[in-house]
């Protein structure tokens, strides 16, 4: 890779340690925060579905401002939102500060610090035959970032109870500050765009017509419906079982583990074979390990094997979704489609974050929301299969 590669790619993975490790930090704290401000799980589970959909309706047009203007300008002032929806929080005193705080500002600074902006910015400055294998390394670093952060974030959970954590992960925000510094070769080649060149309207016409961009957004709807429901309310789920908060916690930090390795591996395979298939291998996997999960009894050794399981597929589908728009329509709007895509993986998780709370709070249980994951997951292996992965025929005529 070149040095302006290099500089992309380490001030991205740094970003996404920092950002996607306290997002996934959040489920330890559904618990403190409920039983704090006396309310229900479905109200802390009601915020992070708004912080979900936010995230991903606002992904579409921080993408395109990404790609017209640069991520390390979007990178800075989703890194504001981000410390000040963690500070504010702090004096919640009910839902709705918790709607507004968790819910609304972090989920719009979450779409200016995570996967869109930083693999759009890597996309621009990495060779196409290294794009793959650069999107799984992106993508551990966001998972590497919850085995390291969430263990730390209960044991200070544990020390300084949650607002003071809060103010304490605020402040951690500020070296997103520097780091953006470092995505200015990907901006800088904004000015001196390569290859050919189409209108915005132009890029949204052309992917709104083609049938696999559609499939890929109903499977990355699933994707967040699982990774949104296990990261919000598994720690709750094992607690209702007896589980010690250690526990919780290691599961969580077994799924940053593995989604390490699983990212990692998925992005180097997605560079050598077809990404639809292995997209679909993904979501068959995780139906048989959601499962096996609940059929084995649960215990603590069980339970930290789902985290090492499902964190394996976790979120190995980001580099071959993001990889699969790029092969087929080129990377001058790849944070804006990607966007699109991401979009509908935020209404999934919506979905799940809610979903999860809802059917705890009316049912008693989560059983009903584990067995739409598994149907969900065997929906998403079957509609990757028919995708048309080709370059469009633009980007094939430029090729020859």
């Amino acid at each position: 890779m070149s040095r302006a590669a290099v500089t992309v790619l380490v001030s991205g993975v740094c970003v996404l340690i920092l950002a996607m490790g306290i997002r996934q930090s959040f489920g330890v704290f559904l618990t403190p925060i409920s039983v704090d401000l006396e309310t229900g799980r479905q109200a802390f589970g009601l915020a992070i579905a708004i912080q979900n959909l936010l995230w991903g309706v606002a992904q579409p047009f921080t993408g395109a401002f990404a790609d017209r203007y640069g991520a390390g300008r979007v990178l800075i002032v989703g890194a504001v939102l981000y410390a000040a929806g963690l500070a504010l929080a702090t004096v919640s005193s009910g839902p709705l500060g918790l709607n507004m705080t968790l819910g609304v500002l972090i989920g719009l600074a979450l779409s200016g610090t995570t996967y869109v902006t930083i693999l759009g910015a890597v996309g621009r400055v990495v060779a196409p035959e290294r794009r793959s294998f650069a999107f799984g390394l992106c993508t551990a670093a966001g998972s590497f970032g919850m085995f390291a952060v969430v263990p730390g974030a209960q044991a200070l959970l544990d020390t300084f109870q949650w607002q003071n954590t809060f103010l304490i992960l605020a402040v951690t925000m500020s070296l997103l500050f520097g780091l953006a510094l470092g995505l200015r070769p990907a901006d800088r080649a904004l000015k001196a765009p390569t290859g050919p060149q189409q209108s915005l309207r132009a890029a949204v016409q052309e992917a709104g017509r083609h049938d696999g961009y559609w499939l890929l957004n109903a499977g990355f709807f699933v994707c967040g419906f699982h990774v949104a429901f296990v990261a919000t309310h598994l720690p709750s789920y094992l607690a209702d079982n007896q589980m010690a908060p250690a526990v919780s916690a290691w599961s969580l930090a077994m799924i940053g583990l593995f989604n390490i390795f699983g990212s990692y591996l998925f992005g180097a395979m997605g560079a050598k074979f077809r990404q639809k298939y292995l997209l679909s291998a993904i979501y068959l996997a995780r139906a048989g390990v959601i499962g096996l999960f609940l059929v084995v009894p649960l215990s603590p050794i069980s339970a930290i094997a789902f985290g090492a399981g499902i964190g394996f597929l976790w979120l190995g589908t980001v580099p071959l979704t993001s990889g699969l728009v790029a092969r087929v329509f080129g990377v001058q709007y790849l944070s804006m489609l990607y966007g699109f895509v991401f979009m509908f993986h935020q209404i999934g998780a919506f979905l799940g974050a809610w979903g999860g709370g809802w059917a705890y709070d009316a049912l008693g249980s989560y059983d009903a929301i584990w067995l739409a994951s598994i149907a969900l997951a065997v929906f998403a292996a079957l509609v990757h299969l028919p995708i048309r992965d080709a370059p469009v025929a633009r980007l094939a005529e430029a090729r020859t």
